[in-house]
């Protein structure tokens, strides 16, 4: 038998066996048909198959973006893309939304030499490895990518939801070339963002940016959907840059500020990637914000 050398995706309904996702299946149309783009599953992690099925005890939120590009592939689109690309399910990917005291969420931006989403705002995250739990794999993705070490007993964790992403993200900037379900957990830590910060060592191989973000940014920046004609508005009492610490190739820190509007920008739907915040990270940010919510209690 081959060894197993990632972890990917199987999907159950109706109770029936888990199957291996095919790269080309829609994660979520597989819940909820061609139409609907979001779902409510439950997942689980289980000998090195991370397992969703339409079971609802603790139901998870499954998005994907209503552009997705595995939704409009056609038959003859899929039968042309590489025999390796065909063949290589669908990855797990884990990216962690770190809470500070003060309730600044940390975001990075991904190297310029990365092939996939360069000069991209996301949460740090990566790949889950071989035997190992959503959070561990979290908090190395932590670690490896902002140098901030964090043990469980130090934060209180919660699956925020699950993101289907694609690379290319729409079918206009090219076929499909990886295909990932991203689990997005919510770190909560006791200690302030510029304590934090103190002990950031970005890796700048993975890193070019950090950044600590506010509920009011965050509001602004799930304001640009993507996808959508609107042009985005951002609030006039915002201050009009914020403080980001840039990191070069040696991995030198240096404070500078960066235009709000950047994080406002909205994906392209042809030619390079720009600086901007993800579509995932969006939708991960909106799940953000409903835990700030003040829980209303029946009288």
């Amino acid at each position: 038998m081959e060894k197993v050398r990632r972890i990917l995706v199987y999907l159950s309904k109706e109770n029936a066996a888990p199957q291996c996702a095919r790269f080309v299946q829609s994660i979520t149309g597989h819940f909820v048909g061609d139409v609907e783009d979001q779902a409510t599953v439950s997942c689980s992690l289980d000998n090195n198959r991370f397992i969703l099925s339409d079971q609802l005890y603790g139901g998870i939120p499954l998005k994907r973006a209503p552009f997705c590009p595995i939704k409009y592939l056609s038959h003859s689109e899929a039968a042309s893309l590489p025999p390796d690309t065909l063949n290589r399910g669908v990855d797990v990917g884990v990216a962690v939304l770190l809470q500070s005291a003060n309730q600044r969420l940390l975001l990075t931006r991904r190297a310029s030499s990365l092939r996939i989403f360069p000069n991209v705002w996301v949460p740090p995250g990566g790949h889950v490895e071989l035997d190992e739990k959503l959070l561990d794999a979290g908090l190395r993705e932590l670690q490896e990518e902002t140098g901030l070490k964090l043990s469980p007993d130090q934060i209180s964790t919660q699956l925020l939801g699950l993101w289907e992403s694609v690379y290319p993200p729409m079918l206009s900037r090219g076929l499909p070339q990886r295909h990932h379900i991203v689990t997005y957990i919510l770190l909560k830590s006791s200690i302030s963002h510029l304590q934090l910060q103190a002990s950031l060592r970005p890796d700048p191989a993975e890193v070019s940016g950090c950044v600590w973000v506010d509920a009011g940014l965050v509001k602004a920046i799930v304001s640009a959907v993507d996808g959508e004609e609107n042009s985005v508005q951002v609030p006039a009492d915002m201050p009009s840059t914020i403080s980001v610490t840039e990191v070069s190739i040696r991995g030198d820190l240096e404070e500078t500020s960066q235009p709000i509007s950047v994080f406002c920008n909205q994906a392209p739907d042809h030619g390079e990637e720009i600086e901007r915040v993800s579509t995932g990270t969006k939708y991960a940010l909106e799940l953000w914000l409903k835990t700030l919510e003040p829980h209303t209690e029946m009288g």
